[in-house]
C-alpha cells in the first residue's frame, strides 16, 4: 500500500474544502451585492442539509449496532456508554460556566445602542418553545419515539440512538444468528456511505446558499447594534476551543491546532450551512481514520450530537444574561446557578441544526421567567442575529464532539496513538472519498486509512 510520502497528492482544486471556501466567498459577495436576491437563497442550504439528513438516521443506526456488537460483550459497551455520558456532562457544564463568566465580566447587554423589544419578533420563537420538551420528565419522554419507524422519520438522533442500542443488545444475545444481522447492517452502512459520498458533491452549493442568505437578509445593520454580544460569543467559543479543548487534547496526547487542520473541510461546510449534522457522516469516517476504534466512534459521535453541544451551552447562558442586562434586570448568583443547572438538562437532546439553540434558550427563559425576572419576550433582541450565532455554535459543537471521541477512545484504551500522530502531522494522507469507497467495497481492514501503515 502506498504511503503518505509516495502517494501522489491531489491538486488543491480537487479538494472539497477548496470549493466550499470558494462558495463561501462568492456567497458573501452575492449577499452584499444583491441582497434582495440573496435573501431567497436559503433553500439551497436547506436542500443540502435535507439530503444529508436522509442518510443520517440509517447510517447512525447501523453504525451503532455494528459498533456495540464489535465490542464483544455488553459490559464493555456499558462502560463505554458511562464514560461517554460522564465526559460529555462535564464538558457541557464547563461550557455553560464559561459562558456565564464571560457574559458577567464583559456585560454585552450594557454596551451599544438601546434596542427596543419587538413582541411580534418573539412570538414565533416563544410559541415553538412552548412545545419544546424541557425538564426531567420532558427530557426522558423525548428519548422514546412514537414508533420504531418514527425514530427515523422525526429527525431526532437521540431517538435513533436509543433504538439502535436496544437492537444492539437484542442482537448481542442471539449468538451466531446475530452475526448474520450484524453483517447485513454493516452492508447497509456501506451503502449509506456510498450515498453520502454522492451527496457531498452538493456541499459547495449548500454553503453558497447559506452564506448568501445570511448576508443578504440580515446585512450589517443589526450586526452593528448587537456587535458586543456577537463579539463576546465568538471570543468565548474560541476561548473554549483553544484553552479548554486544547488542554483536554494535550492530556489525550494531541494538538488542538493540528486537529482543527485535520477537520478543516468539515468546519468550512458547517460554516456555510450552519448545521453540524451536515458533516456527521464525514466525522465518523475521519475519526476512525485517525485511529479511534470503530466501536467507540460509532457510539460516541451520535451520542455527542445530542449530549455534547458545547457551543449551544455557551450560547444559552450568554444569551439569557444578555437579555437580562439589555432589559435592565439584575439576576442574582443563586438564580444564575439555577438557570445553569436547568439549561444543562434542557440542552440535552437539542438537535444540532439551525434554530435549535434559540428555541432552547426561549424555553429556558419561559420556564424561569417567574424566578429570574428575565422577560421571555426579550428573546426578540437576539432573533435577528441567531443565524450568525448558529454558525459559531455548530462549529464549536463539531470540534467538541471530535475531541471528545478521541479522548474517550484513549480512555477506553482503543486509540491508536501512533496512527493519530501520523494523521495529524500529515492530514493529506487521509482521503475521505477514498475511505468511503473502501467502506462501500468492504475491504478486509476498513479501518486502515489511506496513507497509513499497518497497526
Amino acid at each position: 500500500m502506498a504511503t503518505a510520502q509516495t502517494r501522489e497528492r491531489k491538486p488543491v482544486y480537487r479538494h472539497l474544502y477548496f470549493w466550499v471556501l470558494v462558495s463561501i466567498v462568492l456567497g458573501v459577495i452575492v449577499g452584499y451585492a444583491f441582497p434582495a436576491q440573496a435573501s431567497g437563497m436559503k433553500w439551497l442550504a436547506d436542500f443540502f442539509v435535507a439530503l444529508v439528513k436522509v442518510v443520517i438516521a440509517p447510517t447512525i443506526f447501523c453504525t451503532v449496532v455494528v459498533g456495540i456488537a464489535g465490542l464483544g460483550n455488553l459490559a464493555k459497551a456499558g462502560g463505554l456508554a458511562l464514560r461517554t455520558i460522564l465526559y460529555f456532562t462535564a464538558m457541557t457544564t464547563v461550557a455553560l460556566v464559561i459562558g456565564l463568566l464571560v457574559v458577567n465580566v464583559v456585560q454585552p447587554g450594557h454596551h451599544g445602542p438601546a434596542i427596543p423589544i419587538n413582541d411580534e419578533a418573539a412570538s414565533k420563537t416563544l410559541s415553538e418553545a412552548k412545545t419544546a420538551e424541557t425538564g426531567v420528565t420532558g427530557f426522558i419522554l423525548s428519548l422514546v419515539p412514537k414508533s420504531f419507524v418514527g425514530a427515523f422519520t422525526d429527525g431526532q438522533l437521540i431517538q435513533v440512538l436509543l433504538v439502535a442500542i436496544l437492537v444492539a443488545v437484542a442482537v448481542a444475545g442471539m449468538g451466531r444468528r446475530g452475526e448474520r444481522v450484524v453483517a447485513a447492517l454493516d452492508t447497509v452502512a456501506k451503502v449509506m456511505f456510498g450515498v453520502i459520498k454522492i451527496v457531498m458533491y452538493a456541499a459547495p452549493i449548500g454553503a453558497f446558499g447559506g452564506i448568501a442568505y445570511t448576508i443578504g437578509k440580515f446585512g450589517g445593520t443589526i450586526l452593528g447594534k448587537l456587535a458586543w454580544l456577537m463579539g463576546s460569543f465568538y471570543a468565548t467559543c474560541l476561548l473554549f476551543v483553544l484553552v479548554v479543548l486544547g488542554a483536554v487534547g494535550l492530556f489525550a496526547g494531541f494538538s488542538i491546532l493540528k486537529f482543527l487542520r485535520y477537520i478543516k473541510d468539515e468546519l468550512l461546510i458547517v460554516l456555510g450551512t450552519s448545521s453540524s449534522e451536515s458533516v456527521l457522516p464525514r466525522m465518523l469516517v475521519k475519526l476512525e481514520a485517525a485511529g479511534a476504534d470503530k466501536s467507540v466512534v460509532g457510539l460516541t459521535i451520535p451520542t455527542g450530537y445530542s449530549f455534547n453541544l458545547d457551543g449551544t451551552c455557551i450560547y444559552l447562558t450568554m444569551g439569557a444574561i444578555f437579555v437580562a442586562q439589555a432589559t435592565g434586570h439584575d439576576v442574582g448568583l443563586g438564580t444564575q446557578i439555577g438557570l445553569l443547572l436547568f439549561m444543562l438538562l434542557a440542552s440535552k437532546g437539542a438537535a444540532g441544526v439551525t434554530g435549535a439553540g434559540l428555541v432552547t434558550l426561549a424555553a429556558s427563559l419561559t420556564a424561569f421567567e417567574a424566578n429570574s425576572a428575565i422577560p421571555a419576550v426579550g428573546i426578540a433582541l437576539i432573533v435577528g442575529i441567531d443565524r450568525f450565532m448558529s454558525e459559531a455554535r455548530a462549529i464549536t459543537n463539531v470540534i467538541g464532539n471530535g475531541v471528545g471521541t478521541l479522548v474517550i477512545a484513549r480512555w477506553q484504551g482503543q486509540l491508536d496513538r501512533e496512527r493519530l500522530k501520523e494523521v495529524l502531522d500529515d492530514p493529506s494522507g487521509v482521503d475521505v472519498d477514498e475511505l468511503m469507497d473502501r467502506e462501500r467495497a468492504g475491504h478486509p481492514d476498513d479501518r486502515e486509512p489511506v496513507g497509513a501503515g499497518s497497526r
